[in-house]
């Protein structure tokens, strides 16, 4: 697909008509002039050697001349593929165990602090693969949709703790849900879950939940953390070990049965947790069995210039034009060096500007060779060498933006966002252009700015499904910050409330009213009993667990 990267310079096309109207109003000029002159044939007999088409002719290769120059100035490109980078990959979501069993120190420091070590050190090797963080205990939460930005994986990873989610408990098959939902529905393979947990709860969903992802092509492999011995919990909460309601010190052991079956019905392999950088070595080793699709990275395009075709074809027209005589026969030529030397004149002058938009093709590929390598001092430094001189260069703006965001600039990085959608054309690039923005602003707690970014992302691709997952968790997150914070003191005289209310009022009730009362509410505990007496025969008794 054919575009302008300087589209402003094709204003100077309007100078064309002004140059068809002088045109014509020169030879209505002369045909008054030879008028005025006096006879007819006489005038004519002067300028015999004069040729009216030769002059039509001159004046046509000036305005294509003219228009070519436009058009070299305007630089007519064409996305470069063999100069994208592409990558092989998969997608790879990880589900995060971050109850408070997981606060068990049967693993040192603790079962947490060791499976979002191992983590970390898995995203180093993914490379090519998008990544998702889903972390769950009593319910499941989407901390991250997929994306290949590594280093907001890792931030977002740094944040998982049990505090994070109200409801304790452990809702493995809720939380490979969640990871479903998260890929793309129409794709049959390049899908991968790794669940990381001690599994303490059984849930009975969670395996036939594993076996119907796995018939959709998506692979679950697990990781145990923790021992099947079991291990107090200490709650930094209370700074104490914690306790059950009865006041006995909880124990939590590591269910490796469901984890394996998981790992069975998943089509994936189930590892205990022993080392780090085995078991990332062979979780790597296992992703990198699987089919993987070829990605192009956007962020690197690359583009194929054809400014210099339309500048010596409007050179080439002018050494012609001034080559021509409006004369016939004419013995004159001394005009003709003065002309050549005046065309190659406006070539040098226009050959600085088609240079340079050569150049900055090159020095783009360049800061692209460094972003590759994680160099990204470098690659931003490159960028900048053209945005300097062309700050309309939207590729240039866009590649800089991602450079300065990896740095950690983020005021910068956005600035470069701002920049280079105010100067894309196509719809998608820009789209692109507002959801890095987004993304730098909601990292970077700035939720309001990132949701208007998100909305015009969706606006100009509305099949952006990591804008739309993006966009309602900064809704949620701005909805739960504009939530009123309650006054202890207010919560005080609530409490007070309550307690009044809850106290006994003096009873008017008669001795042989309370008596038939106290019976029928016997009999409705017998009732009562018995019911739960038979439920409890198909279904027995999960013991309430805040762990």
């Amino acid at each position: 697909m054919f575009s302008f990267q300087y589209i402003e310079f094709l204003l100077a096309l309007a100078g064309v008509p002004i140059l068809v109207l002088l045109f014509l109003l020169a030879l209505n000029w002369k045909k008054k002039t030879i008028k005025k002159i006096g006879d007819e044939r006489l005038v004519k007999e002067m300028i015999k050697n004069y040729s009216a088409q030769r002059f039509a002719i001159k004046f046509i290769l000036i305005v294509t001349a003219f228009a070519s120059a436009a058009f070299a100035l305007a630089n007519l490109r064409s996305p470069q593929g063999a100069a994208k980078v592409t990558r092989n990959g998969i997608d790879v979501m990880i589900a995060l165990d971050v109850s408070k069993s997981m606060l068990a120190q049967d693993v040192k420091p603790s079962r947490l602090e060791r499976a979002k070590q191992a983590i970390g050190k898995l995203i180093d090797k993914l490379g090519n693969d998008r990544i998702g963080i889903v972390v769950f205990a009593g319910k499941a939460y989407l901390q991250m949709p997929l994306t290949g930005d590594y280093g907001a994986a890792k931030m977002y990873l740094s944040s998982a703790t049990p505090d994070i989610v109200p409801t304790q408990g452990t809702v493995i098959g809720d939380a490979l849900k969640m990871c479903y939902a998260s890929f793309n529905t129409k794709e049959k393979k390049y899908k991968s879950v790794i669940l990381i947990s001690d599994g303490e709860d059984h849930d009975e969903a969670a395996t036939k939940i594993a076996e119907e992802m796995a018939a959709e092509g998506v692979v679950i492999n697990t990781v145990g953390i923790g021992s099947p011995d079991g291990s107090s919990i200490f709650d930094p909460a209370t700074n104490q070990t914690k306790k059950d309601n009865e006041g006995n010190v909880v124990i939590t052991k590591l269910n490796e049965a469901e984890l394996m079956s998981i790992a069975e019905k998943g089509n994936g392999i189930y590892q205990l947790y022993n080392n780090t950088d085995a078991v990332v070595a062979k979780l790597d080793a296992q992703l990198n069995t699987m089919d993987q699709r070829t990605v192009t990275e956007d962020s690197l395009v690359n583009y194929e210039s054809f400014f210099q075709y339309f500048l010596v074809l409007s050179l080439l027209l002018l050494v012609i034009e001034m080559l021509i005589s409006e004369r016939v026969n004419t013995k004159n030529k001394k005009q003709v060096p003065v002309k050549l030397a005046t065309s190659l004149l406006m070539a040098i002058c226009l050959l600085p500007v088609g240079a340079f938009a050569q150049n900055e093709k090159e020095i783009i590929k360049k800061g692209n060779e460094a972003y590759s390598k994680n160099e990204f001092d470098k690659a931003a430094t490159e960028y900048q060498k053209v945005t300097t001189k062309t700050p309309e260069n939207a590729t240039a703006q866009y590649n800089l933006g991602n450079a300065l965001y990896k740095n950690k600039k983020t005021d910068e990085a956005v600035n470069a966002y701002d920049n280079a959608s105010g100067n894309l054309t196509v719809k998608d690039d820009k789209g692109k252009a507002f959801y890095n923005k987004g993304v730098v602003l909601q990292n970077n707690k700035k939720i309001p700015e990132c949701i208007a970014a998100y909305k015009k992302a969706l606006k100009l691709n509305p099949q952006d499904e990591d804008a739309r997952q993006n966009l309602q968790k900064a809704l949620q997150q701005i909805k739960e910050q504009q939530k009123p914070k309650e006054d202890p003191k207010q919560k005080e005289q609530q409490k007070k409330k309550e307690e009044q209310k809850q106290q006994p009022k003096p009873s008017k009730i008669t001795k042989k009213d309370a008596e038939e009362k106290l019976k029928a509410l016997l009999q409705q505990e017998k009732n009562l009993q018995d019911k739960l007496r038979k439920v409890n025969v198909s279904s027995p008794n999960k013991p309430d667990k805040d762990w």
